[in-house]
């Protein structure tokens, strides 16, 4: 009945749908889903012939005729509301038509032979007209009339007295009554009360023709739909059966989906530790490009967002000078851990900048002096002309009263502002019915913090500061988060291990490391390639050789004087430091063991390429187990080796911990 090849449409830089495909026939009732602007009603304009696709074909059975419900009301003419349902059978129409014509020119004719003809005209345009059910076409007009709600006094008024929802119903009775072979239905339900609806799903039910259809009735989607067409942001999904049904399997799909991008995850963890590992030795070097290029060519799994795109209507922070602070020649100490000195920084207006470094490299000490939340040893921090900052930090979730209710709680950071607003904002912040009115104290930790994050957000500041946010928070309310971040208008400095987050909100990266901030303009994916870029553009390290002399300059500084009992730190110190040296040799073991079984399975694959070498089956049979026999002991060294070098990154965490308290 009707095909879709691989249509694609795009407006502007955005992408509606693409490799859109469908085959429809017969009996077939799509319900087409997908958020607000992801496509629908342009792919039903598609369908329709409205609108050409900017890539892929469209077609269908010779004479398929197609009625499309669009959600604007259409123009009408002066008739009734009956004629203009009777006038929507073409068909019908034009076999009346000339019925009627037929009929005068046979009362003008007094010819025996012209009358003989006419009878015979009329006699073959009646068949037709009782086929095409002309002869019922009153009834049956009124039938649907009336199971869309009209009342038999209605089909006679003009349709001029009738109101917008009236007239939508009107110009689906229409559509009905033409019974096309396709119907093309955009959110036909908006205007129907219960009785219309559960009369139309009874109709649809028995539609001998195809259905495409969009609504947001769930229920009337489940009673109507044997298929559902989803367009979702990341792929357009086809799926059979209704949308309860859909649901299950799209929970499903995404368990998998998260399953294989966490394994995915892993896998390039594991990769990237051997390169960093291995990419100064020189007989690793094969092994080091081999997965670098293995690393470029994988194809990222993205997963789909968890929630729709809130749009959030934030009070317009005042407008701050260039540069929103200044830190000049700023020391900070904790006793005898030095955290900065001489550090100087500016933060101008418009960046968004994640601190990211090493755990105990001071991004919280940094945001915090940034915040005016802790006080600098030496040297001055300036705010910029009229720059208000708002801190968000884990204490921030114990400020809010526990015998508020959520909506209390914005109604006292934002006094100005609408209830009708906080109310949206709150339902933006995952707060639905009356959870806006539970009391703080039996919110969850994850509830607590997204009224915070509310509170902080609604307030009029220009210059947002916040730690871990996502502290507390699951994958629905992360995406919240980014996007109330991305609807801010004022400068943000975030500290965060969710690098989702990172890549949705930063412009700018600084890097601490050393008591030093490093900037790198742009966003975190730049980040991540020019640091690649500066570590393979390194020297490697020069490696001591079994020759090296010892010398005064290089001898161990070991004294023979008296010991004194070690502290419970320094056995700790001690024992873990040896941990770490015997991982270390483990681990180059392993190394080894990976390169040699790595050889031998590429020599055995050059062979596999060119069975003559094989004098006979038994030969390739034993080789072929020799090397299922080496891969398996491949992949036993590489998981020993991950657990390892895990571990190892455990172990040298903890040491460092150790030595900076």
């Amino acid at each position: 009945m009707l095909f879709a090849s691989n249509i694609s449409k795009a407006y502007s830089e955005r992408t509606l749908f693409s490799g859109l495909s469908l085959s429809m026939a017969a009996g077939d009732r799509i319900a087409l889903i997908g958020a607000n602007g992801s496509g629908k009603t342009t792919l039903l304009d598609i369908l329709a012939g409205d609108t050409l696709p900017d890539a892929g074909a469209i077609s269908g059975r010779r004479n398929t005729t197609v009625g499309y419900l669009k959600q604007e009301p259409p123009p009408f003419a002066g008739r009734s509301l009956l004629e203009e349902v009777l006038t929507a059978n073409l068909e019908v129409v034009a076999l009346s038509d000339r019925i009627a014509a037929a009929r005068e020119d046979l009362s003008a004719t007094t010819d025996p032979a012209e009358q003989r003809d006419l009878m015979d005209l009329l006699s073959r345009l009646d068949v037709e007209l009782e086929a095409a059910g002309g002869a019922d076409r009153d009834h049956e007009a009124k039938a649907i009339l009336s199971g869309l709600g009209f009342k038999e006094h209605d089909f006679s008024r003009v349709m001029g007295e009738f109101s917008g929802g009236w007239i939508m119903r009107a110009e689906l009775a229409r559509l009905l009554f033409r019974n096309p072979d396709l119907l093309l239905l955009d959110e036909p339900t908006n205007h129907l009360d219960l009785e219309a609806n559960l009369w139309f799903e009874k109709y649809l039910a028995s539609f001998p023709g195809g259905v495409v259809i969009t609504s947001h009735d769930r229920a009337f989607l489940n009673q109507v739909a044997n298929r559902i067409l989803a367009i979702e942001p990341a792929e357009v999904v086809n799926h059979r059966g209704n949308y309860d049904d859909y649901l299950v399997a799209r929970e499903r799909a995404l368990e998998i989906k998260q399953a294989a991008a966490a394994r995915q995850e892993r896998e390039m963890q594991r990769q990237m530790r051997f390169v960093e590992r291995f990419r100064y030795k020189a007989t690793k070097a094969r092994q080091v490009q081999s997965r670098l290029k293995r690393l470029e060519q994988v194809e990222i799994i993205e997963l789909p967002r968890a929630t729709r795109r809130i749009n959030y209507s934030f009070p317009e922070p005042p407008r701050s000078g260039t540069d929103i602070i200044r830190l000049d020649n700023v020391a900070k100490s904790y006793g005898d851990n030095v955290v900065y000195r001489g550090l100087n920084l500016t933060l101008e207006r418009g960046d968004r900048i994640a601190l990211v470094g090493p755990n105990g490299a001071g991004k919280t000490t940094l945001l915090k002096i940034l915040a005016g939340a802790l006080a600098v040893d030496h040297g001055e921090r300036r705010l910029g002309h009229n720059v208000i900052t708002a801190y968000y930090a884990q204490h921030v979730l114990d400020l809010l009263s526990a015998d508020n209710t959520a909506l209390a709680e914005l109604q006292e950071a934002a006094p100005s502002e609408s209830e009708q607003n906080l109310r949206t904002t709150l339902g933006g912040f995952l707060f639905s019915g009356d959870d806006i009115l539970k009391p703080v104290s039996v919110l969850s930790g994850g509830e607590k913090a997204r009224v915070a994050l509310a509170k902080l957000l609604l307030q009029p500041s220009n210059f947002l500061l916040m730690d871990e946010p996502t502290n507390h928070l699951d994958i629905a309310s992360r995406e919240i988060l980014a996007d109330a971040l991305g609807d801010y208008h004022g400068s943000i400095c975030l500290v965060t291990h969710d690098r989702t987050l990172i890549r949705q909100v930063a412009n700018k990266i600084i890097e601490i490391d050393g008591g030093l901030p490093r900037v790198f303009p742009g966003d975190y994916d730049g980040y991540l390639y020019r640091k690649q870029q500066e570590a393979e553009a390194r020297p490697a390290p020069a490696a001591a050789t079994d020759n090296t002399l010892v010398t005064a300059e290089n001898a161990p500084t070991t004294t023979r004087r008296s010991r004194r009992p070690l502290t419970v730190k320094e056995e700790e110190e001690r024992s873990l430091g040896r941990r770490a040296r015997q991982l270390a040799t483990r681990i180059d073991e392993i190394g080894a063991a990976i390169t040699e079984r790595e050889a031998a399975t590429s020599e055995l694959e050059v062979m596999f390429a060119d069975p003559e070498r094989f004098a006979d089956r038994s030969q390739l049979e034993d080789t072929g187990e020799r090397y299922r026999t080496l891969k398996e002991e491949e992949q036993s060294l590489w998981d020993e080796w991950e657990r390892l070098s895990l571990e190892a990154e455990d172990v040298d965490r903890t040491l460092v911990a150790l030595k900076a308290n």
